[in-house]
C-alpha cells in the first residue's frame, strides 16, 4: 500500500479558493448562491451536490484547515487543533465530556470510521411519532447506497485487533452475536490513529472527498471564520455575519468581519453549534423547540486487564459491535445500548479513568494489557429521556445542559453489568468499571454484586460522548419540529438545516452514515428546487 497524495496540499497549489487563517483575509462582503455553515458530514455532502449543478457555494468553517501533512499521530497536537474546546467540551454540570471535531471535515476528520445505516426501528419511530412518512428503510436505502459507494463504506476484511476480538470472543461464549462494523476507508494502513486525523488519507472523510470535489468546482472555503448570526426579515434570511477567529477559537481582534449574502442559507455546523447559531440569530421559534431534545448517546465505559498484551492503540479502532442489548426491550422501553470496543491512547485513557494517585498509577502501568468496552445508550425514545437543551453563555458560545436522570442511569448500570460479564467471559484477570467508587474486581460474581450497589450519579459515574444529535428536529408539523421533512426551516423560507441536529431522537448507532444519507436526500432536493437540475452523488 502506498501513501496517498495529500489532496488538500495539491488543491491549494492549483489555486483552490481558500480564505482565512494562514490564507488571505476574506473580503468584507461576499455574494453567492448558497452559503453553508460547517464543513462536516452534512456540509460536505451538501457542498458537493450543490456545486455539481453549478451553484456558487461558500463554505464557512470555524476551525482550521489541516491535512495529512499535519497529522503526526500525536494526541498532544490533535486534540488542541482538531476538536471543539481541545477535546474537553462538557455539559453544563461537567458530568459528560463531549468529543466533537472543529476543523475542515468536522468530526469526519477525527472519527473512528464506524458506519451504520439508520436502524429500521428508529426510522419507524420517526414515521409514527413525527410524521416523517418518506424516511422508511425502503425509501432511504438508495440514498444510503449512493453514499456508501461514494465514500467506500464496506466490510473491514482484516482480522480485528485484540481489543475488538476480545469483545467478539467474550460475546460468543455468552451466545451473543457480535458482527463486524462497516468502515469508510480506502487502502487503510490499519494504524489505529483515526481519532487524530488520518496520516495516509485512507479515511474517506469530507476533508479528502466532498470538500475537495466542491472546491474543484469553484466553491470558496472560509476557514477560522465563525458564523456569528443571520440577519432575517419577514420570513427570509438576508445575510450572514461572520467574524475571524484564531486557531484556538478566540475572536481575532482588529481583523474585519465578513457579511455573506446568498439566495439560500444552509446550517450544517453539527448539533450544539447549529442550534446555537440560530439562537444567536434570534430565529423564530414559536413553539420553543430550538435547542431542545439534543441527544448524546451517553456512553459508559468498562475497562479490564488481561494476562496477554492487548495494545488497544494498534489496528483499526472499532471493528466489532453487538446490538444484543438494544433489542432486549421495546425501543420506547428501558434504555437499550450498543456495545463497541474503543481505541486506547494514553491521554484519553489517563483522563477518562477514574481515581487518582497510586490507584490510577497502578492502572496506567497496565496500559498495554488493558481492554475497554463502551456502551452507547439510546436516548430520546422514552418520556423520561428528553435529552438536553442547548443555550447560550453570556459571550454567545453554546452550552448543553443534559441531566443524567434515574432513567438514564438505570441504563448505565445495566450496561456496566453487561460489559463486565462479557469481559470476564473473554478471560479478563480483573474488570474496572469507570466509576469513581468502583475498584478492580477479580470475578464476575464480585463485580456483579458491586455494580448492583454502586450509586449511579452524575460525576461519580464517568460519562462521555462523541455523538451529538437533535436540537433542530425535523417533523411533519411545525408544532413538533424546527425544520420541515425537506430540511427547510419552518419559519425562514430560504434557510435549511442539513446535519445531525435534525434528528428527532438519537440514532441508536454511530450517526455518521445517517447524516450522510439524510444530507444526500435533502441536498439533492434543495439543488433541484434551486436549479431544476438533479445531481447524483457519485
Amino acid at each position: 500500500m502506498s501513501r496517498r497524495p495529500d489532496p488538500v496540499a495539491e488543491g491549494l497549489s492549483r489555486g483552490w479558493q481558500v480564505l482565512g487563517g494562514s490564507q488571505a483575509l476574506p473580503p468584507e462582503h461576499i455574494d453567492c448562491d448558497v452559503v453553508i455553515v460547517g464543513s462536516g458530514a452534512g456540509a460536505g455532502i451538501t457542498a458537493e451536490l450543490l456545486t455539481q449543478v453549478g451553484l456558487d457555494v461558500v463554505i464557512v468553517e470555524e476551525g482550521p484547515l489541516r491535512s495529512s501533512r499535519d497529522f503526526r499521530q500525536l494526541e498532544s497536537e490533535a486534540y488542541s487543533q482538531l476538536y471543539q474546546e481541545s477535546a474537553a467540551r462538557k455539559t453544563a454540570d461537567k458530568a459528560i465530556n463531549i468529543l466533537q471535531g472543529r476543523c475542515v471535515g468536522g468530526s469526519t476528520t477525527v472519527n473512528w470510521t464506524s458506519s451504520f445505516r439508520t436502524p429500521d426501528a428508529t426510522l419507524a419511530y420517526w414515521k409514527e411519532r413525527f410524521g416523517l412518512r418518506d424516511v422508511d428503510p425502503q425509501a432511504m436505502s438508495p440514498w444510503f447506497a449512493q453514499v456508501e459507494r461514494r465514500l467506500h463504506i464496506g466490510a473491514w476484511l482484516a482480522p480485528p485487533n485484540e481489543n475488538n476480538d476480545l469483545l467478539r470472543r467474550g460475546a460468543a461464549r455468552l451466545g451473543i452475536a457480535a458482527p463486524a462494523i462497516l468502515r469508510n476507508v480506502k487502502d487503510c494502513w490499519n494504524l489505529g490513529s483515526c481519532g487524530m486525523g488520518c496520516p495516509t488519507n485512507a479515511k474517506q472523510s469530507m476533508l479528502v472527498t466532498t470538500i475537495p470535489a466542491a472546491l474543484e468546482r469553484g466553491a470558496r472555503l472560509l476557514v477560522e471564520t465563525r458564523a456569528l448570526r443571520f440577519e432575517h426579515d419577514q420570513g427570509r434570511v438576508v445575510g450572514l455575519l461572520c467574524v475571524p477567529v484564531q486557531p484556538n477559537g478566540d475572536v481575532a481582534a482588529g481583523r474585519p468581519g465578513t457579511r455573506i449574502q446568498a439566495r439560500h442559507y444552509v446550517v450544517a455546523g453539527g448539533a450544539i453549534n447549529s442550534p446555537a447559531l440560530l439562537l444567536r440569530s434570534q430565529a423564530p421559534d414559536p413553539h420553543g423547540l430550538l435547542g431542545r431534545r439534543t441527544f448524546l448517546h451517553p456512553v459508559v465505559i468498562s475497562a479490564a486487564s488481561f494476562d496477554q498484551r492487548v495494545e488497544g492503540w494498534q489496528g483499526a479502532p472499532q471493528t466489532i459491535y453487538t446490538d444484543h442489548f438494544l433489542d432486549a426491550h421495546p425501543i420506547d422501553g428501558p434504555m437499550g445500548y450498543k456495545l463497541e470496543a474503543p481505541p486506547l491512547h494514553p491521554v484519553v485513557f489517563a483522563t477518562t479513568l477514574s481515581g487518582f494517585g497510586r490507584s490510577q498509577a497502578e492502572l496506567l502501568a497496565q496500559f498495554a494489557h488493558t481492554h475497554a468496552l463502551l456502551a452507547l445508550l439510546r436516548d430520546g425514545f422514552h418520556p423520561d429521556s428528553p435529552g438536553g437543551r442547548v443555550t447560550l453563555r453570556g459571550d454567545g458560545s453554546p452550552l448543553l445542559d443534559y441531566p443524567l436522570n434515574d432513567f438514564v442511569m438505570d441504563g448505565a448500570r445495566r450496561a456496566l453489568l453487561s460489559m463486565a460479564e462479557i469481559q470476564f467471559a473473554a478471560g479478563a484477570r480483573q474488570v474496572i468499571p469507570v466509576h469513581e467508587m468502583a475498584r478492580p474486581y477479580a470475578t464476575w460474581r464480585e463485580a456483579r454484586q458491586a455494580l448492583q450497589e454502586l450509586p449511579m450519579k452524575p460525576l461519580l459515574t464517568r460519562v462521555v460522548s462523541a455523538h451529538v444529535m437533535g436540537g433542530c428536529a425535523m417533523a411533519a408539523n411545525e408544532a413538533h419540529g424546527v425544520v420541515r421533512p425537506d430540511g427547510r426551516h419552518w419559519q425562514l423560507e430560504n434557510l435549511s438545516v442539513i446535519d445531525g441536529s435534525i434528528f428527532p431522537t438519537s440514532i441508536g448507532a454511530n450517526p455518521q452514515l445517517s447524516v450522510y444519507g439524510f444530507a444526500n436526500r435533502l441536498a439533492t432536493g434543495l439543488a433541484t428546487q434551486l436549479t431544476g437540475r438533479t445531481p447524483v452523488l457519485a
